[in-house]
């Protein structure tokens, strides 16, 4: 089905991602593709999708895989039906039943003459049928265009699907609908993902880190259970190696010491017993030799130790953790710093909550904003900072200075280097005027 051979991958600014990276990926096989963040699983699955190429290495397919991408802002500027590459297809079939049947069309439609029938009913599994397939996907929500791109394997029917984080922006219908999904399909399935319940339907999993690919056969449950027994093992050597190294340093201290006990002792005997400089200077330089070999042993043994207690630490899991500093915050609990009464908001002329909304927030509070994919949740933080505009109700905002990051990351500009976008940032951070105190105020 698919087959990886000494892949590897090196950035623009010649850093190397990954390499010697192999994989084997059979009929019906359903894999999960895990590892830290940075690693570089997204990377890969865009190799194998055809999107990027290695930078060495062989990438063979029987198919041409369907990829479902993490981050969609990339098509906002697109239609559903050319997202889905379908418009061309949905074109050629319409101007056919407007008769205009020229040889163009036909060798488009390739007699798939269900092709408008086929989407529709893609759209609705995936609760999608309030769409139309000329919409654009930069009105959607998250989950509605992750759901767009799942909608569109029933379409073209792959026998390889590439799923990157598939789950990240679904409700819990909508992650519901993946998981029968995955449980139920036929095809062959790569999947990218942090999501625990959904790694626990695949089998096997795969862990991509800087020493490669390595195969897990089972769940993400008994991966976890192998890598924990594979972890105590790692730390039991480690405190075992550890060990024999303090024995061995105190071995050469004391095997240093007892030496230069010896020495001088037996200089002291010498010179009370007379014996000719020449030959002192000859025992003498006996004994720094032998001192200096059995040191040199010793400093031998000790560095083989250290190598491999080197080794052995090195092996260990990197740690994966992100912390922020919420609390660092000078603002007292409890103020208010946005005041909402009455808003509502549309896109078209039905607007998107029953009832408009009332609520305040106030600093210190950790909210969570759940809802429905399409709900108006990405909407309602866009209303609250200023971006759009309700079309009914009051926004109060107190100053202060947000920072809002999106679904496609849209602070990060893919041209800068890492510290260069560090320092764009928080230039443009210190410069940006603070919210002024406002109140906006639309009629219907």
């Amino acid at each position: 089905m698919l087959t990886l051979q000494n892949i590897n991958y090196i950035h623009h600014d010649k850093e190397l991602l990954f390499n010697n990276l192999n994989l084997t990926v059979g009929n019906r096989e359903k894999i999960a593709l895990i590892g830290n963040n940075g690693i570089g699983k997204s990377t890969l699955l865009k190799i194998m999708a055809g999107i990027l190429q290695p930078s060495s290495g062989i990438v063979t397919t029987d198919s041409q895989p369907y990829y479902v991408p993490q981050i969609h802002g990339q098509f906002d500027e697109l239609t559903i039906a050319q997202a889905l590459q379908v418009d061309k297809k949905l074109n050629a079939l319409y101007e056919i039943l407007d008769g205009k049947v020229t040889e163009n069309n036909l060798a488009i439609l390739n007699d798939d003459w269900t092709i408008d029938e086929k989407c529709r009913n893609a759209l609705k599994y995936w609760n999608l049928d309030n769409l139309e397939l000329c919409r654009k996907i930069e009105t959607l929500s998250g989950g509605q265009k992750t759901k767009i791109f799942l909608a569109g394997i029933s379409i073209h029917q792959p026998e390889l699907i590439l799923l990157d984080e598939p789950s990240n922006h679904l409700d819990t219908s909508g992650r519901q609908f993946l998981y029968d999904f995955i449980l139920s399909t036929s095809s062959s399935l790569i999947v990218v993902s942090h999501d625990r319940k959904l790694l626990n339907l695949l089998n096997p999993i795969c862990e991509m880190s800087k020493h490669g690919i390595t195969i897990y056969g089972g769940n993400y449950n008994f991966y976890a259970e192998q890598k924990q027994m594979e972890e105590n093992t790692l730390n039991q050597d480690i405190q075992s190696k550890e060990k024999t190294l303090r024995k061995a340093k105190e071995k050469a201290r004391e095997t240093l010491e007892r030496e230069q006990k010896l020495d001088a002792r037996g200089k002291k005997k010498q010179e009370k017993a007379g014996i000719a400089r020449i030959v002192m200077n000859t025992l003498r330089n006996n004994a720094e030799n032998s001192t200096s070999k059995l040191k040199s042993i010793h400093t031998g043994k000790i560095s083989n130790i250290s190598e491999k207690l080197h080794e052995l630490r090195s092996a260990l899991p990197e740690i994966d953790k992100i912390r922020f500093g919420f609390d660092n915050s000078t603002l007292h609990k409890g103020k208010i710093l946005i005041n909402i009464k009455g808003i509502n908001f549309s896109y078209d002329t039905q607007l998107f909550w029953k009832e408009n909304l009332n609520f305040q927030i106030t600093s210190g509070e950790r909210i969570a904003l759940k809802g429905l994919n399409g709900s108006g949740k990405t909407t309602l933080i866009k209303l609250i900072l200023g971006d759009m505009e309700p079309q009914t109700g009051n926004i109060y905002r107190v100053g202060n200075k947000p920072i809002y990051i999106d679904q496609n990351y849209s602070l990060i500009n893919n041209h800068l280097k890492v510290h260069e976008q560090a320092r764009q940032f928080n230039v443009s951070l210190l410069r940006k005027p603070p919210m002024k105190y406002m109140s906006q105020h639309v009629r219907v």
